[in-house]
C-alpha cells in the first residue's frame, strides 16, 4: 500500500501502487472495513466489483489506484464505492463471447449495483457505484 487515509467513521481511503497485488489487498481491506461497519451483507459484492475496477484499473492505466468506501447513511442506505486511476478514459463496456477469458466486469457492474458512473478525477477518472444496504 502506498498510503491509507482512515477516517475510521465515515469513509475509508486506500491508495496501492499499480502491482497485481493491489487487486487482493484491495478486496481484503473492503471486506475487512465493511464488516467493521456490519456491512456484512454486502461485503462479498462489494469485493466483487472493487476486485473487477482495480483489475481494469491494473490492465489499462499507468501509476497509483485509489479505493474509497463511503459509509451509509442512516436515512439513504447506501455504500458508496470508488475506484480512482490516473487514465483520463471512461471505461467501455465489451461484448465478451463465451470463451473470452475477460470484458464482462462492466456488465457485472451495472448488473449489480443500484446505480454506477465515472467522473474526471486529477488526474484520470474515478469510477463510482453505489450497494443498496439492507436496514
Amino acid at each position: 500500500m502506498i498510503g491509507v487515509i482512515d477516517t475510521e467513521d465515515d469513509c475509508a481511503e486506500w491508495t496501492f501502487p499499480a502491482e497485481p497485488g493491489a487487486v487482493r489487498t484491495a478486496r481484503s481491506l473492503v471486506r475487512g472495513r465493511l464488516r467493521d461497519w456490519h456491512l456484512d451483507s454486502v461485503d462479498d459484492m462489494a469485493a466483487l466489483l472493487v476486485s473487477e475496477l482495480v483489475t481494469n484499473a491494473l490492465r489499462h492505466a499507468t501509476g497509483p489506484i485509489g479505493v474509497r468506501l463511503v459509509r451509509p447513511r442512516p436515512q439513504d442506505g447506501v455504500l458508496r464505492v470508488e475506484v480512482s486511476d490516473t487514465l483520463p478514459d471512461p471505461p467501455r463496456a465489451r461484448a465478451a463471447r463465451p470463451e473470452d477469458e475477460s470484458g464482462r466486469g462492466l456488465r457485472l457492474l451495472a448488473c449489480a449495483a443500484r446505480r454506477w458512473g465515472t467522473r474526471p478525477a486529477d488526474p484520470g477518472k474515478t469510477v463510482w457505484f453505489e450497494l443498496a444496504v439492507p436496514r
